[in-house]
């Protein structure tokens, strides 16, 4: 699913909707895929307490910039938001919480990534979206290519029990994340 936004067709909004409820309640979808921690079952992963956040781009290549990207809203800040998880990472963990980030990018390029910054949760390889069909996640689509929209998934008991969408402030999302858990969010 290709979302428009502006007046630049599929490029994502910086202003939400309302879809976000709709995932509520939704079973996580048994896919395996590749991960830097090796393979892994999203609907296992997610049988206790899951923070999935999904990216939309190659975190920390800077020798791939797709042309314009820093003018898509919610794009740019995949890094930030990956480290911002990664300086919360035990916060995370004391509440919890299995951690992990979601991308189309190739596992091998996470792994460059998760050594370069010193990531230590889990980074997932989806290349085929496959999660973007199984939940209709938003997907949009810049330089011929095709990228998660921002959003963090939680789950509990393999439902998801909670979206924050659309990711607006990627450098925050850790912490928003963590401060709704620290407040009770998931029962």
């Amino acid at each position: 699913m290709s979302d428009a936004g502006g007046s630049v067709p599929n490029v994502p909004s910086a202003l939400g909707d309302d879809r976000a409820e709709r995932w509520l309640g939704a079973a996580v979808p048994a896919l395996t895929l590749d991960s830097t921690a090796g393979r892994v079952d999203l609907s296992e992963l997610s049988s206790d307490l899951l923070v999935l956040f999904v990216y939309p781009h190659a975190t920390g290549l800077p020798d791939t910039p797709v042309p314009g990207w820093d003018l898509i809203p919610g794009a740019r800040g995949c890094t930030a938001e990956a480290c911002g998880f990664r300086d919360h990472h035990d916060r995370l963990r004391d509440l919890g919480a299995a951690l992990a980030g979601l991308s189309a990018q190739a596992v091998e390029e996470q792994r460059a990534f998760a050594a370069r910054v010193g990531v230590q949760y889990r980074l997932i390889s989806d290349p085929m979206r496959q999660l973007a069909t199984a939940l209709r996640l938003p997907t949009f689509t810049a330089s011929g290519h095709t990228f998660y929209r921002r959003l963090t998934l939680i789950a509990k008991g393999g439902c998801i029990a909670r979206v924050f969408y659309p990711v607006l402030e990627p450098e925050r999302n850790a912490a928003d994340v963590a401060v709704w858990l620290e407040g009770g969010g998931v029962g």
